[in-house]
């Protein structure tokens, strides 16, 4: 159903910023996305590059494709950054994890603008402000609730997005380190796999970030998506995948203390996929209660949102 809220994507070409451009468009919203004009990445890691295979100049052709606005622009030119957000009346931020600081540019950028309705700042992940991960992911998480102080501090609207785990980098290869997909025969489970997590995919945080930017309850909110059919243990995970197959995992359980001791003497990307895991597996960042003065459950408020399930994701692999 088409709506009137113009809707601005900043990082369009990036592992999440791809799916909320086609889940804007599919929802009938005139999409804008910011491009800058240099070559795309291709230098990605391993997980990221076999769970976004698309290149920028492929994005951009379906883009243009699709009838999406695609603005000239970067976030570090004042200018053109205000051009951009003057047309719209959204504007999502969906940049990595180094340009998590620079959102303050974005802000400035909007306060200058003065017609933005609702800015979502780049999450995408746990909820910053409840966590107890560790280095090297404990510093991104911290920025990025900083700069929700800095939104709220400046009296930005805003929805915050916190979809945890997403099945590209967490799923697809059962959170097992140096592979792109499920194993076969041996399965390494952090801790002791009982810790429930919260999976999505990355598609269907595109629609449920656009379907929160269309609800006026979002306003000044963080919606959560924790899907029932995808809150799920380590250990429910590897049961699903074994009935896939027809076999038994050899299973491996490392300790917390073992865990750490590997994330500090590993290098990048190593150690930051298993803070990331040691975040949600162990720790357990995927469960707690939301408070409905500022929280919105995803499955509650929009329960006529289809989605996939970690289930039915694991199908691709057999």
């Amino acid at each position: 159903m088409a709506t009137e809220n113009k809707i601005l994507i900043l990082g369009p070409t990036g592992s999440i910023g791809r799916h909320i451009v086609w889940a804007s468009v599919k929802a009938g919203n005139p999409t804008y996305a910011l491009v800058r004009n240099t070559p795309g990445n291709v230098n990605k890691p391993t997980l990221v590059e076999a769970a976004n295979p698309e290149t920028k100049e492929e994005l951009i052709a379906n883009y243009q494709s699709l009838g999406v606005i695609l603005l000239e622009g970067d976030i570090n030119d004042h200018e053109t950054l205000v051009k951009a957000i003057k047309q719209v009346d959204t504007v999502i931020c969906a940049t990595g994890r180094l340009l998590i600081e620079d959102q303050v540019k974005i802000i400035k950028a909007v306060k200058e603008a003065g017609n933005v309705k609702r800015f979502f700042p780049s999450e995408f992940g746990l909820d910053v402000d409840r966590h107890d991960a560790v280095d090297p992911v404990k510093p991104v998480f911290d920025e990025k609730a900083s700069i929700r102080r800095v939104i709220e501090a400046e009296g930005v609207p805003y929805t915050y997005l916190c979809c945890h785990a997403f099945t590209g980098f967490f799923l697809r290869n059962l959170a097992q380190v140096n592979t792109t997909d499920p194993p076969r025969d041996k399965a390494v489970i952090l801790g002791d796999g009982n810790v429930k997590g919260a999976y999505v995919t990355e598609s269907d945080v595109g629609v449920f970030t656009i379907r929160a930017a269309n609800d006026p309850n979002a306003l000044n909110k963080a919606v959560h998506i924790r899907l029932p059919k995808n809150y799920l243990t380590q250990n429910e995970v590897i049961s699903l995948w074994e009935k896939k197959i027809g076999k038994t995992l050899e299973k491996t359980f490392v300790t917390e203390e073992q865990v750490l001791k590997d994330i500090k003497e590993s290098s990048f990307p190593h150690n930051y996929l298993l803070a990331l895991y040691h975040s949600q597996q162990i720790r357990g960042d995927a469960v707690y209660e939301i408070d409905p003065a500022k929280d919105i459950e995803a499955s509650e408020a929009y329960p006529d949102v289809p989605y996939t399930t970690a289930d039915e994701y694991l199908n691709q692999f057999v």
